[in-house]
C-alpha cells in the first residue's frame, strides 16, 4: 500500500499572559475531548484553561464547542474530525519543549469538516518538533497574530497541506507567516494557504519558495502563487509535474470524469512514455477497490465513471526508459459531487447622485455545474448608509437594477442555491456627491496639472487664481544658518 505523503522555567516573555489552571489530557476513556473523564480532575478545558498534552495518546474533537485558553501539545495526535470545531483563545503550540520530539512531537491533524480557530497565534515546532497536517475539507484559521513554523533554533516545524485550507486572516500581524531558524517547511499537495495580498507577503513568499521552505510534493512539484483568485488575498497551492486533472484533492461533478495528466520527458528523446493508471475508491493502489485500468499505454487521459458523494483515488506510474521503471506517481484524490454554484456579483462600483438619486444595473454571473435542478438567486442589502436607501428592483433576478438615494457605502450580497449548496459573493457601491468626488476617491486618481481649485478640470477659474497669485512668493527671508 502506498501512503499519502510540562512548562519550562524561563518562558519567553511573548508567551506569558494571565496564568490559568492547567487541564491535563490523560485519555483513558475512548479518546474523546468531550468526555470529562479523559481529563485530569474530570473537567474539560474551557476558554479560561490551558490544555496540556504529553505522550502518544490520541484525542478526538468531533463536536462544535471545544475550546481552551492555551494548548501545549506534545505527543497526540490531536484530531479535529467532521463536525469538530476547536477554538484556542491565546497561543497554541505544537512541540513546546526540546523534549517534544519523535513519538512525543506535537501533532495536530485536521480532517474533512474539522475547523481550528486560533484567535492569536499558532506555533508549529517551538523548541521541539511540531507537525500540522490539514486534509481535504479541513480548515485552520489564524485570526489575530501569526503562524510560526520552527521558531527557536531547536524547533522543527512541518506543515503538510494534503488538502483543505490554512487561512492567515486580516487581523494577523506583519505578513502573518514566519518560517524561523529551525527546520521549517510548508509542503503543498492539494491544499491551499491564503494570506493578505501585500508587497511584503509577495516578497516573503518568493524568498521562502527560493529557500525551499515552501515546496510542493516534497520539492518535485511547483508552488503556485496566485494574487487574483480571491480579491485582496494571495492563494498558494502546489502543482505536481504530472499536472493531474481533476486537481489533487479537488471536486468535480459526478458521472463521466476525464482523468488527464501530462507525460514526463523520456530518457531517450523520441521514445514514447508508457503509463500504468490505477483508479478506485481506496488509497490502497492495486487493490480490488482501486485496480489498474491502463497497463503500459502511451496515453494522457482516460474516461471513468463516478458516483456522487464518493471520494476517488488514482495514480499514474510512468515508464521513461530508466532502470527504475516504473516511476511511481503520487496518489491523487478527488471527490465526485454536486459542485456549489460559482457566484460573481460583479466589480465594485464608484458612482454619484444625480438630483438626489442614482439607478444602475447589477451585472452578476453565476455558473453551476452538475446540479440536478436549476439554481435560484437572491440579492440582499448587507449594509447601507440609512435603512431603505437601497431598493433592488427584482431581488430574485441574476441581472437587475438598484436605486440609491443617499451618499455613502452600500454592500450587496448575491446568493445562489442549487437545491443542495449555497454560494455567495458581495459587491460594494460607494456613492459620492458628484463625479469629481467619485474620481478623487479612486487610488489611481492623479490631479490635473493646473487644477488649482481641485474640481477635476482646468478652466477660467483656475486661470483667475493663477493670475491673482502671479509673481507672489512665500520664500523664507531669514537664513538661520547664515554665517556672519
Amino acid at each position: 500500500m502506498r501512503i499519502r505523503i510540562l512548562l519550562c522555567a524561563g518562558i519567553v516573555l511573548c508567551l506569558v499572559g494571565t496564568i490559568y489552571a492547567d487541564t491535563t489530557w490523560i485519555g483513558p476513556d475512548g479518546g474523546q475531548w468531550s468526555v470529562p473523564n479523559n481529563w485530569a480532575g474530570g473537567s474539560m478545558p474551557s476558554p479560561t484553561n490551558k490544555a496540556f498534552f504529553n505522550g502518544r495518546s490520541a484525542c478526538i474533537v468531533d463536536y462544535g464547542e471545544a475550546a481552551a485558553w492555551q494548548i501545549d501539545l506534545g505527543g497526540g495526535p490531536l484530531k479535529i474530525v467532521n463536525g469538530g470545531n476547536l477554538t484556542v483563545y491565546d497561543w497554541f503550540i505544537l512541540g513546546y519543549n526540546e523534549g517534544d520530539v519523535g513519538e512525543n512531537a506535537g501533532r495536530l491533524e485536521v480532517y474533512d469538516g474539522g475547523v481550528v480557530n486560533c484567535r492569536q497565534r499558532l506555533y508549529v515546532g517551538y523548541r521541539g518538533e511540531g507537525y500540522l497536517t490539514v486534509y481535504d475539507g479541513g480548515t485552520v484559521n489564524i485570526i489575530a497574530q501569526l503562524l510560526g513554523v520552527g521558531q527557536q533554533p531547536t524547533g522543527n516545524g512541518f506543515v503538510e497541506l494534503e488538502g483543505g485550507t490554512l487561512n492567515l486572516l486580516e487581523g494577523t500581524n506583519a505578513q502573518g507567516l514566519n518560517l524561523y531558524t529551525g527546520k521549517a517547511s510548508i509542503n503543498f499537495r492539494g491544499g491551499a494557504l491564503t494570506l493578505r495580498n501585500t508587497p511584503e507577503n509577495q516578497n516573503y513568499l518568493t524568498r521562502a519558495i527560493g529557500d525551499g521552505k515552501i515546496k510542493a510534493y516534497d520539492g518535485v512539484g511547483q508552488v503556485l502563487v496566485d494574487p487574483n483568485e480571491t480579491p485582496g488575498r494571495i492563494t498558494v497551492r502546489g502543482l505536481h509535474p504530472l499536472k493531474p486533472y481533476p486537481t489533487d484533492c479537488g471536486r468535480v461533478s459526478s458521472g463521466d470524469v476525464q482523468l488527464a495528466w501530462v507525460l514526463p520527458d523520456p530518457c531517450q528523446p523520441g521514445t514514447p512514455v508508457m503509463v500504468d493508471v490505477y483508479f478506485g475508491t481506496s488509497d490502497n493502489i492495486g487493490s480490488v477497490e482501486t485496480p489498474k485500468i491502463i497497463s503500459q499505454q502511451n496515453v494522457t487521459s482516460v474516461l471513468v465513471k463516478t458516483v456522487a458523494k464518493t471520494r476517488y483515488y488514482w495514480a499514474v506510474d510512468t515508464y521513461i526508459g530508466s532502470a527504475a521503471d516504473p516511476v511511481f506517481g503520487p496518489i491523487f484524490t478527488f471527490v465526485a459531487d454536486n459542485i456549489a454554484p460559482r457566484v460573481n456579483a460583479g466589480a465594485d462600483v464608484v458612482t454619484w447622485l444625480k438630483e438626489g438619486v442614482r439607478t444602475g444595473n447589477l451585472d452578476a454571473t453565476v455558473t453551476d455545474d452538475g446540479s440536478l435542478i436549476p439554481y435560484t438567486v437572491n440579492w440582499t442589502v448587507v449594509s447601507e448608509p440609512n435603512a431603505g436607501t437601497a431598493a433592488i428592483a427584482t431581488p430574485t433576478a441574476e441581472d437587475t437594477s438598484i436605486t440609491l438615494t443617499a451618499l455613502g457605502q452600500y454592500v450587496l450580497k448575491l446568493e445562489a442555491f442549487d437545491g443542495e449548496y449555497t454560494s455567495s459573493d458581495t459587491v460594494t457601491i460607494n456613492v459620492y456627491n458628484n463625479s469629481c468626488e467619485a474620481a478623487q476617491s479612486l487610488p489611481s486618481y492623479v490631479p490635473l496639472v493646473g487644477d488649482l481649485n481641485g474640481d477635476c478640470k482646468v478652466d477660467d477659474v483656475d486661470l483667475a487664481l493663477l493670475q491673482e497669485n502671479w509673481l507672489k512668493d512665500n520664500l523664507l527671508t531669514v537664513d538661520w544658518f547664515k554665517v556672519e
